[in-house]
């Protein structure tokens, strides 16, 4: 029998910044792949989930195309797609994910590329784990300091969708993509009631008062609630922190959005996004502006050569 444990410890006990509508999908499919018994769920939802043969890279035979366009454009295009997730590795939950290690990587090779003069995150994301997730955004921060780095929300960037994006140099919408979401979410599993159900009485035998904390294998307690929901504090407390930076905005603007979406104009008028284009659009401009770029340069070298040439003749 496979075995989840890697995966349930990504779902469960853990502040995830993710729209509650994944976290419930993932529960779904938890039930069901698990054979958790969870109820109150209601059916369906976790027939839509599927293996991902790229280990949750986000990477397509078209992303590959896209970038393979790079030496003539001089802009990368990385995407961003699906659940947000630290390592990819032996995760086969949903249909779609990223990792942030395989992100960072991908990043790196972008702005060592002498040829990639622009980034581009085609954002695509629920949002997903807590963990490595601001290590990424201030690595992006730092990289866009080298290159610029456009945050292209197409079409879904929320939780930490959006914190990848706010931590870009800009930020772009189209009339129909949404970004926010700014908050944490944490859920626990309590399966006493079917190990009670099938006869089974679980004893612990732990030390250090905490040990035994978010354990499964019981109703939730006080204690067990309270370092949850300190967790979840913590992290909102950071995600509103590194928004309030990466934005240029302050803390209780960001704290007022109540993770709240926001879509085109609106999203712009928040102070969350910074202009409107569709993806394709926002692309072209990007690569016009690299061929500008790249044609004053290469004029410049040539009156460079020509000055030098008549220097030349005259002595």
């Amino acid at each position: 029998m496979k075995s989840y444990l890697r995966t349930s410890g990504l779902l469960f006990n853990q502040p995830l910044m993710v729209t509650p509508d994944v976290l419930d999908l993932g529960v779904r499919w938890a039930n069901q792949v698990m054979s958790l018994n969870i109820i109150n769920l209601g059916p369906g939802a976790a027939d839509r989930i599927s293996r991902d043969d790229d280990e949750g890279s986000g990477r397509t035979a078209v992303d590959d195309q896209r970038q393979g366009g790079t030496p003539n454009t001089g802009v990368a295009v990385i995407p961003v797609h699906g659940v947000l997730v630290p390592r990819a590795a032996n995760l086969e939950a949903c249909e779609t994910m990223t990792s942030y290690e395989g992100l960072r990587n991908f990043l790196r090779q972008a702005i060592n590329d002498p040829m990639v003069e622009r980034i581009v995150l085609d954002i695509d994301s629920p949002g997903g784990s807590v963990a490595g997730a601001f290590e990424l955004a201030a690595d992006i921060r730092s990289m866009a300091q080298s290159k610029p780095i456009t945050g292209l929300v197409n079409f879904m960037g929320y939780s930490g969708g959006y914190l990848i994006a706010s931590a870009c140099s800009e930020v772009v919408v189209s009339r129909t993509s949404g970004v926010g979401s700014i908050g944490v979410i944490a859920s626990h599993m309590d399966r006493s009631a079917m190990a009670e159900k099938m006869g089974v009485k679980i004893t612990t035998v732990f030390a250090g008062a905490h040990k035994n904390d978010l354990t499964p294998h019981e109703p939730i307690s006080d204690q067990s609630l309270r370092v949850l929901t300190d967790l979840v504090n913590e992290g909102y407390e950071m995600f509103v922190s590194a928004v309030a930076d990466y934005r240029d905005m302050p803390a209780a603007k960001v704290r007022a959005t109540e993770a709240g979406l926001y879509r085109g104009q609106a999203a712009i008028t928040a102070g969350l996004a910074d202009r409107l284009a569709s993806p394709q659009d926002a692309v072209d401009d990007l690569s016009r502006a690299v061929a500008e770029s790249r044609a004053q340069r290469q004029a410049g070298r040539v009156s460079v050569r020509a000055a030098a040439l008549q220097i030349q003749s005259q002595i």
